[in-house]
């Protein structure tokens, strides 16, 4: 039986890894993987694991972009990088408003907002913005195209941007790189921010996730989590580099046309469980 479930948790942790970093909403996916390859763990268990399985995705960003991270430098001796600092500082600063708004509703949110209807919903209507705000930015030149030029109002409107993604199915990457492209940032800068931003955000999520369950595992429960959280680092490795790559030569409308796609999948197929 054991075994059964590490394939669950590889499977699990693949579509973590990709979608966690893709604009096409982890939750939607979870939701319908979930539906077909449920895992055979208690219901706290379930809900803890498919939060703290991020914690691999992280550790993906910091591996890929440790130089850009790293608030020391070391040019003939330990010192403090002001630039990195300056970076860490607009970071925290655009995790505020999800921080706050989060903590103080939290469990409303997913009481209100965690089914099938919203994710569908969210999924169609971030995959038509996506497709608009392309189509409308296709002969503008972007504004910020390094790290260096995020201001700190920048960062509040990116943050504030990231308050959508509470929403199931809306997709914090996705939220966070339409606001900043609104707002005049390019696509690889967007998603460079986009990726750091999650540092702190999946980092407090999982904390609050684990002391909710508590720190006393079952062996198998640990065996799960961890596989998880290892498939899920090395497939964010490649989903990472994928959209790096992608996006210095394409636009974000083939993850539009997906999310739509999506979305019209899960109404179809969740209407159809509960019309039997």
């Amino acid at each position: 039986m054991l075994v059964i479930e590490i394939i669950k948790a590889i499977i699990l942790g693949i579509v973590e890894g990709i979608t966690e970093w893709l604009p096409i909403s982890s939750t939607g996916h979870m939701i319908l993987v979930d539906e077909f390859i449920k895992l055979n763990m208690s219901e706290a268990f379930k809900e803890m694991f498919f939060v703290v399985i991020q914690l691999g995705a992280i550790a993906a960003v910091v591996v890929l972009y440790w130089e850009k991270l790293l608030p020391l430098s070391s040019k003939g001796k330990l010192a403090i990088n002001n630039e990195t600092m300056s970076l860490w500082f607009k970071i925290l600063t655009a995790c505020v408003p999800a921080a706050i708004i989060g903590l103080a509703f939290d469990d409303q949110i997913d009481a209100q907002f965690y089914n099938y209807q919203t994710v569908a919903v969210t999924l169609i209507l971030y995959g038509v913005l996506f497709i608009i705000i392309e189509n409308r930015n296709r002969n503008l030149r972007p504004r910020i195209n390094n790290l260096s030029q995020i201001t700190y109002k920048t960062a509040m409107i990116i943050g504030l941007f990231q308050v959508l993604s509470l929403i199931p199915g809306t997709s914090r990457s996705g939220a966070t790189i339409l606001g900043a492209i609104l707002i005049g940032t390019s696509r690889t800068v967007a998603a460079e921010f986009t990726f750091f931003l999650a540092i702190p955000v999946m980092f407090g999520a999982s904390l609050i996730k684990i002391l909710k369950f508590g720190l006393v595992f079952t062996s198998s429960e640990l065996i799960i989590l961890i596989i998880g959280m290892v498939v899920a680092f090395v497939v964010s490795l490649l989903a990472i580099k994928f959209l790096v790559g992608y996006i210095k030569t394409n636009d974000f409308k083939a993850f539009g046309w997906y999310r739509i796609g999506l979305g019209i999948i899960v109404a179809i197929y969740f209407f159809m469980q509960s019309a039997i």
